[in-house]
C-alpha cells in the first residue's frame, strides 16, 4: 500500500508540476505590478490547465495526508 501511494504521490507531483510551467505567462505575480490593467477571463485550454492543476494539486494534497496516515 505504501509503494502504491508514494507512486501516485510521484505520478501527481510531476503532472502538477508541469501543467504549472506550461500555464501562460504573464498571469502571476509580475503581472500584479505594472501588468494590464483589467481583468482577463481564461478560455478554451488554458481554462482546461487552470482546472487540470486545481485538480492534481487536491489531489496531491490528499495523497500526501493518505501518506502521513498509513505510515
Amino acid at each position: 500500500m505504501k509503494v502504491a501511494l508514494l507512486i501516485v504521490q510521484v505520478l501527481v507531483s510531476v503532472i502538477l508540476s508541469l501543467l504549472i510551467l506550461i500555464q501562460a505567462k504573464g498571469v502571476g505575480l509580475g503581472s500584479t505590478f505594472g501588468g494590464l490593467g483589467g481583468f482577463s477571463t481564461r478560455r478554451g485550454v488554458e481554462k482546461v490547465i487552470f482546472n487540470l492543476t486545481i485538480i492534481f494539486a487536491v489531489l496531491f494534497f490528499f495523497s500526501s495526508l493518505a501518506q502521513l496516515l498509513v505510515s
